[in-house]
């Protein structure tokens, strides 16, 4: 694993500048402790004395303590994949390809805090931080369909993402259980995973086309409340008022 495909590193000096420095001196010092303490106050202290910080800005710069610690983990791993696939050419990549390498990208840069991670799904999964999960997690695929290239705007943008949440979700847990050499068997799940996904998107795609083909039924009931049903009505039924029994004389309506 190179230095840019880590937490922390001199790569750092750069994606400061748009981070709060403090912050993620704080966050690097504190997840050592994370294993043993989780995601607390206690912990945060202990980042400030390990960065060797003033202790006041504990406070100052988490002032809603685990929950804003947490949150700033989620983003800072979020603007280092960001900083990663900028450097990464992702021109000739099909788009499957593109979001496969944005999701190894990011656990490739949480593959030595593991236990961290796994402190932080059971902090959000208490009833008061589900909302910050949610949070943590729109952002990410957000970030991902970014950094490669997507710029939908449409209700493409929901769905998109929407799947993709799906997948690193999944994807994120069968990670943090396996013991394969490289993770080879959490990338296998994930080729599979956005091979689903695809499949899903091909059936989609046919299913939209298939009803574009069908008659508008409130066009329909239109022109049956205005007296003109349109030729599918016609062919289907009574034509200007014959019954298909011929009980009805032509001309005359159906009693």
């Amino acid at each position: 694993m190179t230095e840019q495909d880590s937490l922390g590193g001199n790569s750092d000096q750069d994606l400061s500048r748009g981070l709060d420095r403090e912050k993620m001196q704080i966050l690097l010092a504190a997840l050592p402790h994370v294993p043993f303490g989780g995601w607390t106050q206690v912990v945060i202290d202990a980042g400030v004395a390990d960065a060797e910080l003033d202790p006041d800005l504990a406070w100052r710069a988490f002032p809603g303590g685990p929950a804003d610690l947490v949150k700033f983990f989620s983003e800072y791993t979020d603007r280092k994949m960001v900083a990663v696939l900028k450097n990464t050419p992702l021109e000739d990549m099909r788009v499957r390809e593109r979001i496969a390498k944005a999701v190894r990208v990011r656990l490739d840069l949480l593959a030595g805090h593991r236990e961290p991670v796994r402190r932080v799904l059971a902090f959000l999964a208490l009833p008061s931080h589900t909302a910050l999960g949610l949070s943590c997690l729109a952002r990410t695929v957000d970030e991902m369909w970014r950094a490669v290239g997507d710029t939908s705007t449409d209700f493409n943008f929901y769905t998109k993402r929407g799947l993709l949440a799906g997948v690193y979700g999944a994807t994120l847990l069968a990670w943090l259980d396996d013991g394969t050499e490289d993770f080879s068997a959490t990338w296998t799940f994930l080729d599979r995973r956005i091979g689903d996904v695809m499949k899903i998107q091909k059936a989609r795609r046919r299913l939209d086309k298939l009803v574009a083909g069908f008659p508008n039924p409130l066009d329909v009931l239109r022109r049956f409340r205005e007296g003109r049903p349109d030729k599918t009505a016609r062919n289907g039924g009574a034509r200007n008022g014959e019954a298909q029994n011929g009980e009805d004389s032509p001309g005359e309506p159906a009693a």
